[in-house]
């Protein structure tokens, strides 16, 4: 079944739900599949459409995990047409870094479709068929819709000289790049980067900086061991060479109209949005309370942490607190039971550490102890292991989690 055919079909009208019950069950039946799914897609599309190769890195194992979660993703969010659309709009943004084109929305469906039907077996029916290309001309309309509106806006990729380049220990770096013309981000958002060592290979990165008037930006990056991007980053690179940034993505931004405070909890490069984000609200000339907690691991402090504690010192709404088991305890490991309350009842264990002595894993098991804050979450993807970064909230729903950008073109920055 070729998706190209079902353009003449009434795709803005939402899937029905034994649409959505047909792609779900399908999914089901291909999952044991999962991980030869994308290499039979990508050695479908490539040989049928071998001119698309150039598109994409020469090793292909993220690329991989790229197209699974986009499709599950897609398949999760069939029935939030809002969200979905949302979703697609950013996704065919991002992808004009990569090149992609209007016509090659047909190839990639017809490739996925055959896939699909190859692994589903007799769950993959005519009435499967139909509710795939359906749900896939949508998706593909929407990216490409998004593309050509944002081609007439802005360009797709944004060249970024590196300025200066500082090491801190063996696998830290501070990379400061100047882009070509000016780049729209936001603090708190991430930026999507290639080197010209590994020009197809886009990794994520997140500016400590809000923007500035001389259009430089500062990144954060540690190699990662077995990542080719992130160690050419810091081993490698050197003032004078040109990276390349895609658009800035996620929504991790404080919204200048909100009064409520907000708590962040870091650690690791994860301190660098932080920091974005306190410089945001300079510009925007927001004064709400902003309290930060800083993890640890280890006897070194994050990279960082020195400049965000001079900025507390003139801002009297901000305040820093370093956290973690790598301080001094001043309090008894054990202690007596605290007495009950005149309800009978006793102080959560959560938040009675939180009054002593704060620390990151005690605000994520007790937000309750955190009141009347904005909620947000950004941290870095699972193949890192490097501390997460949580803005907190304590309102009526404590706990709510927002993503910091779409998760199928994800975060790996290795």
């Amino acid at each position: 079944m070729n998706p190209r055919a079902a353009r003449s079909a009434d795709t803005d009208a939402p899937l029905s739900a034994h649409d959505i019950a047909l792609l779900r069950a399908s999914r089901a039946a291909v999952e044991p599949h999962a991980a030869d799914l994308p290499v039979h897609f990508y050695a479908t599309l490539f040989h049928r459409y071998p001119q698309v190769r150039e598109l994409f890195p020469p090793h292909m194992e993220i690329q991989h995990d790229k197209l699974l979660r986009a499709l599950l993703l897609i398949v999760d969010l069939v029935d939030d047409s809002e969200y979905l659309v949302r979703f697609c709009t950013e996704l065919g943004r991002d992808h004009r870094k990569f090149g992609a084109l209007s016509g090659h929305y047909a190839a990639v469906g017809e490739c996925l479709l055959a896939t699909l039907e190859h692994f589903a077996g007799p769950a993959w029916t005519t009435d499967v068929a139909a509710a795939w290309t359906r749900a896939y001309t949508a998706v593909a309309q929407a990216m490409d819709e998004a593309a050509q509106a944002d081609a007439a806006e802005r360009p797709a990729v944004w060249d970024a000289r590196i300025v200066d380049h500082r090491r801190h220990g063996p696998d830290l770096a501070e990379v400061t790049v100047r882009t070509d013309q000016p780049y729209p981000f936001t603090g708190g958002q991430f930026v999507s980067m290639a080197t010209p060592w590994w020009p197809k290979s886009w990794r994520h990165y997140s500016p400590s900086n809000a923007p500035r008037p001389d259009r430089t930006i500062t990144f954060h990056i540690r190699a990662v061991p077995g990542g080719p991007v992130s160690s050419a980053l810091v081993h490698r690179a050197v003032v004078g060479d040109v990276l390349r940034l895609g658009r800035p993505l996620g929504d991790m931004i404080l919204d200048p109209a909100s009064s409520r405070d907000v708590v962040c909890v870091a650690g690791g490069t994860g301190l660098a949005p932080i920091r974005a984000l306190v410089e945001q609200a300079l510009l925007d000339g927001v004064r709400r309370r902003m309290d930060i907690f800083v993890g640890a691991r280890g006897t070194s402090e994050p990279h960082g942490l020195d400049d965000i504690r001079r900025l507390s010192q003139h801002h009297h709404w901000l305040t820093v607190r370093a956290t973690g088991h790598r301080l001094r305890r001043t309090h008894p490991r054990r202690r007596p039971r605290p007495a009950r309350g005149a309800d009978g009842s006793r102080p959560l264990a959560g938040a009675r550490r939180l009054r002593q002595r704060p620390r990151a894993h005690d605000l994520q098991r007790c937000p309750g102890a955190v009141p009347r804050r904005s909620a947000t979450r950004s941290h870095p993807p699972r193949p890192v292991r490097a501390p997460r970064l949580h803005l907190l909230s304590a309102d009526s729903r404590p706990g709510t989690e927002v993503s910091d950008g779409p998760a199928p073109f994800g975060s790996v920055r290795r």
